[in-house]
């Protein structure tokens, strides 16, 4: 079976060549508007479900996985991707002292089978006490202007936490390889 990777992210293209399987990659179509009353954590999985199914009659008799990434500041605040070093300072501002919760879904789906597993992995980043120099001084080194919550936990934006927490860090990069390699062996692909 063919493994396609729904995704255009190319923080998530790495991810998944860390497992040394051959892959493609094709662009997910999917709405990503928030429904009305629906949770973080709810909208990762949802957005994870769309991406996968959406690319189900161009891959069939394939292993395809979805995911996607919410952020929110104090699990109220949503936080997206910066896009200008301004923004990007203000959300590092904003998180200076809080917490901010990352939920990253992830769907795989067989298009052989129908089959579809789904799951939604929370990680926490506790930030410390950030100054504006030390703020300012981060965004011109690491340039995490495509990151959302303005960091790249995989780089220098770990001179940011005072601790973080979750099950699996690469969830926290946008795919979360330990519960993808549970799902690849139920699907009968063995990374080992």
């Amino acid at each position: 079976m063919q493994l396609v990777l729904g995704s255009t992210s190319p923080y998530r293209r790495e991810l998944l060549t860390r497992l040394q399987l051959d892959f493609k990659t094709a662009r997910p179509d999917a709405d990503e508007t928030p429904l009305q009353g629906e949770t973080p954590e709810q909208l990762a999985g949802r957005l994870a479900h769309l991406k996968a199914a959406s690319l189900r009659t161009r891959f069939p008799d394939s292993l395809i996985i979805g995911s996607d990434q919410v952020s929110t500041l104090d699990d109220l605040t949503p936080v997206g991707k910066p896009g200008t070093e301004e923004k990007a300072f203000e959300q590092l501002r904003a998180a200076s002292g809080k917490t901010v919760l990352f939920y990253t879904g992830l769907c795989v789906l067989n298009t052989q089978t129908g089959a579809e597993e789904l799951l939604v992995d929370r990680y926490e980043i506790q930030f410390r006490d950030l100054g504006d120099a030390e703020i300012e001084a981060y965004i011109r080194k690491e340039r995490p202007l495509d990151c959302a919550g303005s960091f790249k936990s995989e780089g220098l934006g770990s001179a940011l936490f005072a601790r973080h927490q979750g099950a699996d860090p690469t969830s926290l990069i946008g795919l979360p390889l330990i519960a993808l390699c549970e799902c690849l062996r139920r699907q009968g692909i063995a990374v080992l």
